[in-house]
């Protein structure tokens, strides 16, 4: 007999197996752990069908920490063993309604990029079919909802969106309840999706470097799992990693103008020279010009925004535990794939920051972030 999955995770990535699932695996040995999970995978892909046949047969797998974690080089291996269920979304649906009904307490999802977005094919007819899910994870998160609606209309839910998108548990509600309006379902789902469903606004941060084959992560010592707080929700775990706070905003800031910002300012160092397409992050600190230039752009045109709204010793700490981060001798992140779709990422990484300084008085120079958004003026 299976057990039963109080957490239905949609998303089979490498980033959720070292990251959520990792964490739950962990607070079970502790008895910190709402339950086991239940893994869905939601695309076709041939490399995503091994992971789930690998986790079907409940024998745990590999995730490998990597890196350096005060200052101490660290490389050990963990087994994860809270899947204990794995399933095909379109081979095993009237199965994943099931468990969405009658065991799930909190639904976790990770599902790319283009994992909001909504499919024409999905219709209102896709409510009644329980053998056949709809195309779009919104559209398969409705129905769901609106199985369990109808059996268990007071119980709450807790929803867990892990998609680098702010306020992703907001967006992903408005997504989800504009689908059931514009479907045509009755008000009392609507209201039930608004106030039985919790859904939690969220900041994942963790480096994943590689998959292990055919299930199995390499990920970096680091890692941060900030969750909103809000009334009645429902965490599948306590972990060390996990931190519930009153002010995810500044936890996003953080990321997006030190971290991220980081990233890009090295890829456009990067591009600016004659490219190696195998460089990487470390071999980028390893050169006294990036790397100076990095720290002046974080000392001198990063911190004292943050220090402008009172946040200066978080941001000095965060920046250190980034630079640690950066120095990873096991992690392999080539500024090449950092540089893709670099314009946005500038757009979205630096602007904002250089919006915020010239609030400052005096406003703050920030030469290197300018130009950097200069070339994309040009472009």
């Amino acid at each position: 007999m299976s057990p039963v999955s109080s957490i239905l995770q949609f998303g089979t990535s490498r980033f959720l197996q070292a990251h959520v699932d990792l964490f739950v695996s962990e607070a079970l040995d502790r008895g910190e752990a709402i339950g086991t999970i239940a893994v869905v995978q939601t695309t076709s892909s041939p490399s995503s069908a091994r992971r789930i046949d690998a986790m079907a047969r409940g024998e745990g797998y590999p995730v490998r920490i990597r890196g350096i974690r005060d200052g101490q080089r660290i490389d050990d291996v963990v087994v994860v063993r809270s899947v204990r269920r794995a399933l095909q979304a379109t081979a095993d649906w009237r199965e994943v309604r099931r468990i969405a009904v009658t065991e799930a307490d909190i639904i976790v999802s990770n599902t790319g990029d283009q994992g909001f977005a909504l499919n024409p094919a999905d219709g209102p007819d896709c409510v009644t079919n329980e053998t056949a899910p709809p195309e779009s994870f919104p559209a398969k998160l409705l129905v769901l909802l609106h199985a369990r609606w109808t059996v268990r209309p007071e119980d709450p839910l807790s929803l867990f969106p892990c998609e680098l998108v702010s306020r992703n548990g907001e967006q992903l509600q408005a997504i989800v309840v504009g689908l059931a309006v514009v479907w045509g379902l009755p008000a009392g789902f609507v209201t039930y999706l608004r106030t039985r469903c919790i859904w939690a606004n969220s900041l994942v941060d963790r480096i994943v470097s590689e998959p292990l084959d055919p299930v199995g992560a390499v990920a970096e010592p680091y890692a941060l799992w900030a969750i909103e707080r809000q009334d009645g929700l429902l965490l599948p775990c306590r972990h060390p990693a996990i931190v519930v706070t009153d002010d995810l905003g500044r936890y996003e800031r953080l990321k997006l103008h030190i971290l991220n910002l980081g990233h890009t300012m090295l890829a456009e160092m990067w591009r600016q020279t004659s490219p190696d397409v195998d460089l990487t992050v470390l071999d980028a600190m390893g050169r006294p010009a990036m790397r100076t230039a990095l720290e002046a752009i974080w000392n001198d045109e990063v911190i004292p925004v943050f220090a402008r709204d009172g946040l200066e010793d978080q941001a000095r700490a965060y920046r250190d535990e980034v630079r640690e981060r950066f120095l990873n001798p096991f992690l392999a992140h080539r500024l090449a794939d950092i540089a893709q779709n670099h314009p946005e990422k500038k757009r979205r990484r630096l602007a904002p920051l250089i919006a915020a300084a010239q609030h400052m008085q005096p406003p703050l120079a920030q030469t290197r972030l300018r130009a950097a958004m200069q070339e994309n003026d040009h472009a």
